[in-house]
Protein backbone atom coordinates (compact mmCIF):
# COMPACT_ATOMS: atom_id res chain seq x y z
CA UNK A 1 0.00 0.00 0.00
CA UNK A 2 1.47 3.29 -0.55
CA UNK A 3 2.54 5.73 2.68
CA UNK A 4 0.20 8.86 2.27
CA UNK A 5 2.15 12.04 2.30
CA UNK A 6 1.02 14.43 4.91
CA UNK A 7 2.10 18.21 4.55
CA UNK A 8 3.06 19.85 7.63
CA UNK A 9 3.54 23.68 7.61
CA UNK A 10 6.32 25.19 9.29
CA UNK A 11 8.08 27.85 10.93
CA UNK A 12 10.26 30.42 9.23
CA UNK A 13 13.21 32.00 11.89
CA UNK A 14 16.23 32.79 12.43
CA UNK A 15 18.15 29.89 13.47
CA UNK A 16 21.72 28.79 14.17
CA UNK A 17 23.53 25.27 13.67
CA UNK A 18 27.14 24.29 12.75
CA UNK A 19 28.55 27.66 11.58
CA UNK A 20 25.02 29.34 10.37
CA UNK A 21 23.21 31.79 11.67
CA UNK A 22 20.46 32.24 9.02
CA UNK A 23 17.00 32.57 8.57
CA UNK A 24 15.39 28.74 8.12
CA UNK A 25 12.34 26.70 7.35
CA UNK A 26 11.93 24.75 10.40
CA UNK A 27 9.54 22.34 12.63
CA UNK A 28 10.68 20.44 15.77
CA UNK A 29 11.40 16.70 15.05
CA UNK A 30 8.70 15.45 16.60
CA UNK A 31 6.19 16.09 14.17
CA UNK A 32 7.85 14.39 11.40
CA UNK A 33 8.35 11.33 14.04
CA UNK A 34 4.57 11.15 15.03
CA UNK A 35 3.62 10.97 11.22
CA UNK A 36 6.35 8.33 9.90
CA UNK A 37 5.74 6.14 13.17
CA UNK A 38 1.92 5.57 12.15
CA UNK A 39 2.64 4.73 8.46
CA UNK A 40 3.05 8.47 6.69
CA UNK A 41 5.16 10.20 5.16
CA UNK A 42 5.55 13.72 6.54
CA UNK A 43 6.25 16.59 3.86
CA UNK A 44 7.24 20.09 5.29
CA UNK A 45 5.42 23.23 3.86
CA UNK A 46 7.14 26.38 4.28
CA UNK A 47 5.45 29.76 3.09
CA UNK A 48 5.46 30.09 -0.13
CA UNK A 49 3.86 32.80 -2.27
CA UNK A 50 1.73 33.54 -4.29
CA UNK A 51 -0.14 31.90 -1.23
CA UNK A 52 -3.50 30.20 -2.71
CA UNK A 53 -1.69 29.40 -5.93
CA UNK A 54 1.23 27.71 -4.27
CA UNK A 55 -1.35 25.96 -1.85
CA UNK A 56 -3.83 24.23 -4.27
CA UNK A 57 -0.59 23.02 -6.06
CA UNK A 58 0.93 20.85 -3.29
CA UNK A 59 -2.02 19.52 -1.70
CA UNK A 60 -3.01 18.16 -4.67
CA UNK A 61 -0.04 16.14 -4.74
CA UNK A 62 -0.50 15.47 -0.70
CA UNK A 63 -2.92 13.17 1.04
CA UNK A 64 -3.65 15.35 4.42
CA UNK A 65 -2.66 18.34 6.04
CA UNK A 66 -1.49 19.28 9.44
CA UNK A 67 -1.18 22.79 11.00
CA UNK A 68 1.86 23.35 13.35
CA UNK A 69 1.49 24.99 16.59
CA UNK A 70 3.78 28.54 16.43
CA UNK A 71 3.18 32.21 17.16
CA UNK A 72 0.09 34.25 18.19
CA UNK A 73 -2.02 34.82 14.79
CA UNK A 74 -2.35 38.57 13.93
CA UNK A 75 -5.04 40.11 15.50
CA UNK A 76 -6.35 42.39 12.80
CA UNK A 77 -7.52 38.50 11.12
CA UNK A 78 -10.17 38.46 13.15
CA UNK A 79 -10.74 42.30 13.71
CA UNK A 80 -9.12 43.04 17.15
CA UNK A 81 -6.34 45.49 18.54
CA UNK A 82 -3.56 43.74 19.59
CA UNK A 83 -3.04 42.34 23.61
CA UNK A 84 0.29 43.26 25.23
CA UNK A 85 1.07 39.90 25.46
CA UNK A 86 0.36 38.99 22.23
CA UNK A 87 3.74 38.90 20.18
CA UNK A 88 5.91 37.65 17.49
CA UNK A 89 2.63 36.81 14.87
CA UNK A 90 4.03 36.14 11.46
CA UNK A 91 1.93 37.53 8.48
CA UNK A 92 3.48 35.52 5.59
CA UNK A 93 2.99 32.49 8.37
CA UNK A 94 -1.24 33.29 9.05
CA UNK A 95 -1.66 33.98 4.91
CA UNK A 96 -0.17 30.65 4.03
CA UNK A 97 -1.80 28.43 6.25
CA UNK A 98 -5.07 30.07 5.44
CA UNK A 99 -4.70 29.92 2.11
CA UNK A 100 -3.69 25.86 2.73
CA UNK A 101 -7.24 25.48 4.87
CA UNK A 102 -8.85 26.87 2.20
CA UNK A 103 -7.48 24.46 -0.54
CA UNK A 104 -7.87 22.00 1.63
CA UNK A 105 -11.66 22.91 1.71
CA UNK A 106 -11.78 23.00 -1.62
CA UNK A 107 -9.65 19.07 -2.34
CA UNK A 108 -11.13 17.82 0.75
CA UNK A 109 -8.18 16.66 2.26
CA UNK A 110 -8.49 15.45 5.91
CA UNK A 111 -7.04 17.93 8.23
CA UNK A 112 -5.38 18.40 12.01
CA UNK A 113 -4.69 21.89 14.04
CA UNK A 114 -1.91 21.67 16.42
CA UNK A 115 -2.14 24.34 19.47
CA UNK A 116 -1.21 27.46 16.65
CA UNK A 117 -3.36 25.63 14.23
CA UNK A 118 -6.48 25.30 15.92
CA UNK A 119 -6.69 29.22 16.38
CA UNK A 120 -5.80 29.25 12.64
CA UNK A 121 -8.34 27.08 11.73
CA UNK A 122 -10.97 28.74 13.94
CA UNK A 123 -9.97 32.66 12.23
CA UNK A 124 -10.04 31.32 8.48
CA UNK A 125 -13.74 30.01 9.82
CA UNK A 126 -14.22 33.46 10.94
CA UNK A 127 -13.89 32.74 14.34
CA UNK A 128 -12.66 34.89 17.17
CA UNK A 129 -9.54 34.07 19.40
CA UNK A 130 -9.03 35.10 23.49
CA UNK A 131 -5.84 36.70 23.18
CA UNK A 132 -4.72 35.90 26.79
CA UNK A 133 -6.12 32.58 28.59
CA UNK A 134 -4.29 33.78 32.27
CA UNK A 135 -7.56 36.43 32.13
CA UNK A 136 -9.92 33.74 31.77
CA UNK A 137 -9.11 31.78 33.97
CA UNK A 138 -6.97 33.31 36.60
CA UNK A 139 -3.79 30.78 36.36
CA UNK A 140 -1.03 30.12 33.61
CA UNK A 141 -0.72 26.11 33.90
CA UNK A 142 -1.76 26.20 29.88
CA UNK A 143 1.61 27.91 29.33
CA UNK A 144 3.51 27.69 32.24
CA UNK A 145 6.86 28.83 31.41
CA UNK A 146 8.90 29.86 28.45
CA UNK A 147 10.15 25.93 26.90
CA UNK A 148 7.94 23.30 28.82
CA UNK A 149 4.65 22.33 28.61
CA UNK A 150 2.32 22.75 31.06
CA UNK A 151 0.10 19.27 32.10
CA UNK A 152 -3.92 19.76 31.74
CA UNK A 153 -6.58 17.19 31.95
CA UNK A 154 -9.07 17.33 29.23
CA UNK A 155 -12.48 15.58 28.92
CA UNK A 156 -13.77 15.01 25.46
CA UNK A 157 -17.41 15.00 24.45
CA UNK A 158 -18.78 11.10 23.87
CA UNK A 159 -20.13 9.82 20.49
CA UNK A 160 -17.20 12.86 18.88
CA UNK A 161 -14.61 11.66 16.85
CA UNK A 162 -11.74 12.82 18.71
CA UNK A 163 -13.20 10.84 21.35
CA UNK A 164 -13.59 7.64 18.84
CA UNK A 165 -9.66 8.51 18.37
CA UNK A 166 -8.62 9.15 21.66
CA UNK A 167 -11.10 8.30 24.50
CA UNK A 168 -13.30 10.68 26.95
CA UNK A 169 -10.33 11.72 29.20
CA UNK A 170 -6.70 12.05 29.27
CA UNK A 171 -4.27 14.36 30.57
CA UNK A 172 -2.58 16.12 27.58
CA UNK A 173 1.25 18.92 26.81
CA UNK A 174 -0.30 21.97 26.46
CA UNK A 175 1.50 25.79 25.83
CA UNK A 176 -0.82 27.92 24.65
CA UNK A 177 -1.39 31.85 26.07
CA UNK A 178 -4.90 32.26 23.83
CA UNK A 179 -8.10 29.75 22.92
CA UNK A 180 -10.69 29.94 20.56
CA UNK A 181 -13.47 32.60 21.55
CA UNK A 182 -15.76 31.40 18.44
CA UNK A 183 -15.40 28.81 16.13
CA UNK A 184 -18.27 28.75 13.57
CA UNK A 185 -18.47 25.67 11.20
CA UNK A 186 -17.24 23.24 14.53
CA UNK A 187 -18.27 21.94 17.65
CA UNK A 188 -16.38 22.48 20.62
CA UNK A 189 -15.18 18.59 21.46
CA UNK A 190 -12.88 18.74 24.44
CA UNK A 191 -12.50 21.09 27.73
CA UNK A 192 -9.81 21.56 30.09
CA UNK A 193 -10.58 21.17 34.08
CA UNK A 194 -11.29 25.05 33.93
CA UNK A 195 -13.42 24.73 31.44
CA UNK A 196 -11.27 26.03 28.20
CA UNK A 197 -12.04 24.78 25.01
CA UNK A 198 -9.29 22.18 24.24
CA UNK A 199 -10.21 20.75 20.89
CA UNK A 200 -13.12 21.28 18.16
CA UNK A 201 -13.89 19.35 15.07
CA UNK A 202 -16.45 19.70 12.36
CA UNK A 203 -19.21 17.59 10.96
CA UNK A 204 -19.29 15.27 8.07
CA UNK A 205 -17.25 12.42 6.28
CA UNK A 206 -13.95 14.65 6.22
CA UNK A 207 -11.56 13.47 8.94
CA UNK A 208 -10.98 17.90 10.12
CA UNK A 209 -9.99 17.94 14.05
CA UNK A 210 -7.99 20.40 15.67
CA UNK A 211 -6.71 20.28 19.57
CA UNK A 212 -4.97 23.30 21.96
CA UNK A 213 -2.48 20.83 23.30
CA UNK A 214 0.60 18.77 20.97
CA UNK A 215 0.00 15.32 20.71
CA UNK A 216 3.35 15.14 18.94
CA UNK A 217 4.93 15.35 22.53
CA UNK A 218 2.98 12.17 24.47
CA UNK A 219 1.16 9.23 23.85
CA UNK A 220 -2.23 10.45 22.52
CA UNK A 221 -0.35 9.97 18.63
CA UNK A 222 -4.09 8.60 17.85
CA UNK A 223 -4.43 11.67 16.14
CA UNK A 224 -1.62 11.34 14.21
CA UNK A 225 -2.68 7.89 13.33
CA UNK A 226 -6.45 8.65 12.84
CA UNK A 227 -5.02 11.05 10.42
CA UNK A 228 -3.12 9.08 8.50
CA UNK A 229 -5.76 6.47 8.20
CA UNK A 230 -8.14 8.98 6.32
CA UNK A 231 -5.27 9.55 4.05
CA UNK A 232 -4.93 6.48 3.15
CA UNK A 233 -8.37 5.95 2.39
CA UNK A 234 -8.55 8.50 -0.15
CA UNK A 235 -5.30 6.93 -1.73
CA UNK A 236 -6.81 2.89 -2.05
Amino acid sequence: MTRPLIGLSTYREQARWGVWDQSADLLPTTYARSIEAVGGVPVLLPPTSPYAEAAGAVLARLDALVISGGADVSPERYGEQPHERTTSWRDDRDAWEVALLEAADEQGLPVLGVCRGMQVMAVQAGGVLDQHVPDLVDHDRHSPVPGFFGETPVSLAPGSRLASLLGTSLTVHCHHHQSVREHPGFTATAWADDGLVEAMEAAGDRLCVAVQWHPEMAADAGLFRGLVEAASSRTS
